[in-house]
């Protein structure tokens, strides 16, 4: 790319969109579920069909962009992520928001890890954490901050003006992407999913780190989508307030990407140690205390330590396959969505069992667990 500030303007911008109306869904789901006449847990199964189909499509499209190009699999990833955001607010029932739902997590995958794949081959081993960062800052500030713009705009109107603004916005910046971003070549001459995979599968070191990212996206995403039903049943705030709030998760992120790279050098291994620690006590917070500016504080460590880990487990996972980044990213993508459609599904079972505070409460053994676990497996990738 002759211009690497505007790829990853963008990309980011676009990861913030598309990420955005999947996390809007945190604050919205009370009052889906008042509207379509179901339970939260139930309207939840929305989220669940997002996760679940992003994760299993992402392993067509990383071999996909290997063989045919990244951008222009991005870009068709962009248009139809956008259709099917927008055909969401016009749902009528569960089935018809669980099907459009699950178009857009479709297409979905080939823009998240398909993004993370072209912004790995563009840049050395030492910008890549740092540029990844930029863009995953983003794009997790938009899960976020689509808490805060999704309350908002149900609170003036209805959740399903949420999943149109982002749509059409997602349609406006799709067309953009298509003049903006110049076509990489492909990186392998044929397609083969069989080839791509046994290579990866057969890659122990390798596999045990995608592995991980399994449990990072039960943890985080597993419980981040219960996350506005928590505070409104602590606070008894209005889903505007409620969003605010839980967009200081994406600031976490945010503040994370920028500082990891420093972290990581003066805290070596104990950098993914530090950020199991973090995060467990985050969570930990979140599932005893009432006070709301203790509250904050959880979401913003919360948010600071999914991004240390993310972002390292990811490029990490990219050096295993510097050949193959799509492929990379298409099973880390994968296990990191299926594992959060995991999470969403036995987190429901929970809340209904044990409640909301429940979640959170297991979330932070989960997550200190992660993070000893992806010190070691990448101690021992470095050695």
């Amino acid at each position: 790319m002759k211009d690497k500030r505007k790829m990853l303007l963008v990309l980011g911008l676009m990861a913030f969109l598309a990420n955005g109306d999947n996390y809007a869904a945190a604050p919205l789901l009370i009052n889906i579920s008042k509207d379509l006449n179901i339970t939260v847990s139930t309207a939840a199964l929305s989220v669940t069909a997002y996760m679940l189909s992003f994760g299993v499509f992402t392993l067509l499209f990383g071999p996909l962009s290997d063989r045919f190009g990244k951008v222009k699999i991005i870009n068709i990833a962009a248009m139809g992520t956008a259709i099917f955001s927008t055909l969401g607010a016009f749902a009528f029932n569960l089935p018809s928001l669980i099907f459009f739902r699950a178009m857009n997590g479709a297409f979905g995958a080939g823009i998240f890890p398909v993004t993370m794949a072209l912004v790995g081959q563009s840049f050395d081993n030492e910008n890549r954490q740092k540029a990844l960062g930029k863009v995953m800052g983003l794009m997790f500030l938009g899960g976020a901050t689509a808490t805060a713009i999704g309350g908002a705009l149900a609170y003036a109107g209805s959740w399903r003006l949420v999943y149109l603004v982002y749509g059409i916005g997602e349609l406006v910046l799709a067309i953009v992407m298509l003049k903006i971003l110049e076509r990489d070549k492909p990186v392998v001459e044929r397609l083969s999913f069989i080839s791509a995979y046994k290579g990866a599968f057969a890659n122990y070191r390798f596999m045990r780190l995608v592995m991980t990212i399994f449990f990072v996206g039960f943890s985080v995403f597993g419980s981040f989508t219960y996350s506005g039903k928590l505070l409104q049943e602590i606070t008894g705030y209005n889903i505007l307030v409620v969003g605010l709030i839980l967009s200081i998760f994406g600031i976490g992120t945010v503040i994370g990407g920028r500082i990891a790279p420093k972290a990581k050098m003066i805290l070596k291994h104990g950098f993914l140690v530090s950020a199991g620690v973090i995060g467990s006590i985050s969570l930990f917070i979140l599932s005893t205390y009432e006070n709301i500016w203790i509250l904050v504080f959880g979401f913003l460590g919360f948010g600071i330590a999914f991004i240390f880990l993310q972002s390292t487990l990811i490029a990490t996972a990219q050096e295993k396959l510097p050949k193959m980044k799509g492929t990379a990213m298409s099973l880390a993508s994968f296990n990191m969505f299926v594992g959060g459609a995991v999470g969403t599904s036995i987190n429901g079972i929970v809340m209904k069992n044990y409640g909301v505070s429940r979640i959170f409460y297991n979330a932070s053994f989960v997550l200190l667990g992660v993070g000893l676990l992806a010190a070691i497996f990448v101690a021992r990738f470095e050695i």
